[in-house]
C-alpha cells in the first residue's frame, strides 16, 4: 500500500515526465516554431464571460509598401568564360598490380585447450542437505544465500522436499537440484 506522500511523489514524476515528452516533441522532433506563428497568434480573441454582448473583432489592415519605379536597364559588361586548368600528363604505363592480401593461418590447436573441452564433466561433490553448514549450501552455485533457510526447515527425506516445503522456488531449485542429495 502506498503512502500520500509516495503517491505524491509518483504523480509529480509522472508530470515532470510527460512535461519532459511534450518538449522534446515539440523543440526537437518539430524544430523551433516558424516567425509566421506571431501574427496569427495576435488576432486570437480573449474569451468572453458569458452574458457579455460579443463586439466585432478588431479588423487588421495590412498596409503594403510603394512599389518603386521601374529603372531602364543597365548594360551588362558580359566576362570572358572561365578557363578551364590543363590537365597533367597522363602515364602510358600501366599502375603496377596490387599487392596479394596476406590471410593469416588458423592458429595451431592447443593440446591442452583441447583437452579440457573434450573431457568428461569434472565429479561434483553432493553437499548433504541434512548436513551441510550454512557457509557450504550457500557456497552452491546459482544458489545464493540460500543456506539458513534450508537449514531451517530440516530433516528432509529427498531433494524434491525443497520445492513441496516451499523452502526455494523453482528456478533456484533447477539450479542447484544436482549439487545436493539426502542420505
Amino acid at each position: 500500500m502506498l503512502s500520500g506522500s509516495a503517491i505524491l511523489r509518483v504523480g509529480l514524476l509522472i508530470l515532470a515526465a510527460a512535461g519532459l515528452a511534450w518538449i522534446i516533441q515539440s523543440v526537437w522532433l518539430h524544430g523551433p516554431a516558424p516567425e509566421t506563428a506571431a501574427p496569427a497568434a495576435a488576432t486570437m480573441t480573449p474569451a468572453r464571460p458569458p452574458g457579455v454582448a460579443s463586439a466585432p473583432p478588431p479588423t487588421v489592415r495590412v498596409v503594403k509598401p510603394a512599389e518603386p519605379s521601374p529603372e531602364p536597364p543597365r548594360p551588362v559588361a558580359e566576362a570572358p568564360p572561365p578557363t578551364l586548368p590543363a590537365s597533367p600528363p597522363t602515364d602510358p604505363a600501366p599502375s603496377p598490380a596490387p599487392a596479394p592480401v596476406a590471410r593469416m593461418a588458423p592458429p595451431e590447436a592447443d593440446p591442452v585447450a583441447e583437452a579440457e573441452e573434450n573431457a568428461p564433466p569434472a565429479a561434483v561433490s553432493l553437499i548433504d542437505l541434512n548436513t551441510a553448514s550454512v557457509a557450504e549450501l550457500n557456497g552452491l552455485k546459482g544458489g545464493g544465500a540460500i543456506g539458513r533457510t534450508i537449514v531451517q526447515h530440516r530433516p528432509y527425506a529427498s531433494v524434491d522436499q525443497l520445492l513441496s516445503k516451499r523452502v526455494l522456488n523453482r528456478a533456484t531449485y533447477q539450479r542447484i537440484k544436482d549439487q545436493v542429495s539426502v542420505r
